[in-house]
C-alpha cells in the first residue's frame, strides 16, 4: 500500500503548533505534500524538516510569511523538480515534483485569485502557463498524482452554497471548465471522486460565521492522477477530529509498491 496525505497548513509553524507534527507521524503515510508553508528555509526548525521518518523538501516562496509547498517522503527521491521554470511564479513557491521510479508526486498550490482583480488575473495566467506541465505529465508514460490545495471547487457537489459563489473566484464557469480540461481533455481523474460520490465531503471552511460547525465548506484540495495510478486508489478520508489549519487534510491509499 502507498499512503499519500495532502493538506493546506496555512502556516506550518502555525499548523506545527496546532499538533501536526504528532499526528503526522502517526499516519503512516509514505507522501505527506503539504502547502501554504508562509516560512522561509531559515524559519524551518529540525521538527519541521523530518518527522516520523519522513523527510521534508520544499519550495519556499521569496515573499516573506507567503505561499511556499513541500513534499515529506519516507523513502528518499530519486529526483526532486523545484519549480515550474517560469520566474514569477517559482518566486512564489507553487510547484514541487518528486519522482520515485515510475511515479511522480507532485505538491501544488494553485492562486487563490479572492483577494484582488489582479490576483485573479494571476490566477488565471497561472492556470494557461501550468497546462504545458500538465500535459507533458500526462502524455509523459509515467504514473503522475498531483495533489494540493486547487483552489477551485469542480461541480456543484463540491461546496455547501454553490449557487450564490457562482460569481466567486474559487467556483467562477472559466476556472470550472478548466479543470475540465484537465479531466475530461488531458485525462487526470479526481481520485476522491473516483470513490466518494457523495455530497457534504469539503476541504476548506471559512474562519467566518460557523463555516465549520455547520459543514458549510467547499472541496479545493485534490488529488489528481493519471488513470493507471487512480485505478490503484482503494480509500480515501478527510480528516476532521482535530483542525490544523482551515483546510482539512486529505488521505488516499493506492494499491501500488515503490520500486
Amino acid at each position: 500500500m502507498l499512503r499519500i496525505v495532502t493538506l493546506n497548513l496555512n502556516g506550518i509553524r502555525s499548523a506545527v503548533k496546532k499538533g501536526l507534527l504528532p499526528w503526522m507521524e502517526a499516519q503512516q503515510a509514505d507522501v505527506v505534500c503539504v502547502q501554504e508553508l508562509k516560512a522561509q528555509d531559515g524559519d524551518l526548525v529540525d521538527g519541521m524538516r523530518a518527522c516520523g521518518g519522513l523527510t521534508g523538501h520544499f519550495h519556499c516562496a521569496e515573499r516573506k510569511g507567503y505561499s511556499g509547498v513541500g513534499l515529506y517522503t519516507r523513502r528518499t527521491p530519486d529526483r526532486v523538480v523545484p519549480g515550474l521554470g517560469i520566474a514569477d511564479i517559482d518566486a512564489e513557491g507553487r510547484y514541487l515534483q518528486a519522482d520515485f521510479g515510475n511515479l511522480s508526486v507532485v505538491s501544488l498550490y494553485l492562486p487563490s485569485g479572492s483577494s484582488s482583480e489582479e490576483r485573479l488575473a494571476a490566477k488565471f495566467r497561472f492556470l494557461e502557463r501550468f497546462i504545458p506541465r500538465l500535459t507533458e505529465l500526462a502524455r509523459s508514460g509515467r504514473d503522475v498524482v498531483i495533489c494540493g490545495d486547487w483552489n477551485i471547487a469542480h461541480k456543484p457537489i463540491d461546496l455547501e452554497n454553490w449557487r450564490s459563489n457562482q460569481k466567486n473566484p474559487g467556483f467562477l464557469p472559466e476556472e470550472r471548465a478548466w479543470v475540465d480540461g484537465v479531466i475530461d481533455v488531458l485525462g487526470f481523474v479526481d481520485v476522491f471522486r473516483r470513490i466518494e460520490p457523495g455530497g457534504g465531503q469539503y476541504t476548506w471552511w471559512s474562519n467566518r460565521g460557523q463555516a465549520w460547525a455547520k459543514n458549510v465548506g467547499w472541496r479545493l484540495d485534490y488529488q489528481l492522477a493519471t488513470p493507471r495510478f487512480a485505478a490503484t486508489a482503494t480509500r480515501v478520508s478527510i480528516y476532521k477530529d482535530q483542525r490544523f489549519s482551515d483546510h482539512a487534510p486529505l488521505t488516499i491509499d493506492y494499491d501500488y509498491t515503490l520500486p
